[in-house]
């Protein structure tokens, strides 16, 4: 999508209102580690510069004037704060690497960091929630300790190539979308599917996959059937509604963090 000149300001007011409340809303969803972890946005109208908090900023504190803004070489250009090494050593390279990827979001979300430390990490399709997701996963099956090099993030840049999940062995998992509530809705899903995972192993009783057949049917209705019927707001995926009614609530418990 081209943005014009004019366009920018508000673009890119808008893009930190939302990552500001992508950190607000994964407190409220049990997704974060505090101050750790961390979600970015592509800056509008450039290629070469990225939204990121301060770190040290716990996720609820998190506001949008307060984002820095990175250039892909690590420099502050906008903003007061510390830069959190891994935060630029993983995202700019993904950043960079596909226009796809403009929002990435990285935690260590309990139910689907629980799946990674399995010896077998790969989705199972157990039910409709993963029939949707389960195309989108790339798993990256190595692992070297902390993200502290820039090239530790071109090598998850080549192994998620253009898919929009990365399951990281031993470590977390990586969501990437166009917009923050793609993104946002993905990682939301992705966590909800973890969590009735892990539960169904808990019950020790054999679990109950779909077909292939079953899975390729459900993904060619989510990609090729309408979702809607008609009424004001159709035209929007489901992801933006989705992510709309959750700012609307946040703005009634939490409207600071569009200041």
């Amino acid at each position: 999508m081209t943005i014009t000149d004019t366009e920018l300001p508000s673009r890119a007011r808008s893009v930190r209102e939302d990552l500001a409340a992508a950190h607000r809303l994964a407190v409220w969803h049990d997704l974060t580690e505090g101050i750790y972890n961390h979600l970015t946005a592509a800056v509008p109208g450039h290629d070469d510069r990225f939204y990121v908090p301060p770190f040290g900023l716990h996720w609820s504190e998190v506001r949008a004037s307060e984002l820095l803004t990175v250039g892909f070489d690590g420099r502050i250009l906008e903003g007061d704060g510390i830069l959190q090494r891994s935060a630029y050593c993983i995202h700019a390279p993904i950043h960079a690497a596909n226009p796809k990827h403009a929002v990435v979001l990285h935690t260590h979300m309990a139910y689907t960091s629980a799946l990674v430390r399995l010896e077998d990490q790969r989705l199972q399709p157990l039910g409709q929630t993963e029939a949707l997701l389960i195309d989108q996963i790339a798993y990256d099956e190595h692992y070297d300790g902390l993200a502290r090099e820039r090239t530790e993030g071109e090598r998850l840049a080549k192994v998620l190539g253009d898919k929009t999940i990365l399951f990281m062995a031993h470590h977390g998992v990586l969501v990437t979308g166009r917009t923050v509530a793609e993104a946002y809705d993905r990682l939301y899903s992705l966590e909800r599917y973890a969590r009735v995972h892990i539960h169904a192993l808990w019950t020790g009783r054999p679990t109950r996959s779909l077909t292939p057949a079953q899975v390729a049917k459900v993904q060619d209705q989510i990609h090729h059937t309408a979702l809607h019927n008609g009424g004001n707001g159709a035209g929007k995926p489901a992801c933006e509604l989705h992510f709309e009614a959750l700012r609307r609530l946040l703005d009634k418990r939490e409207p600071d963090y569009k200041s």
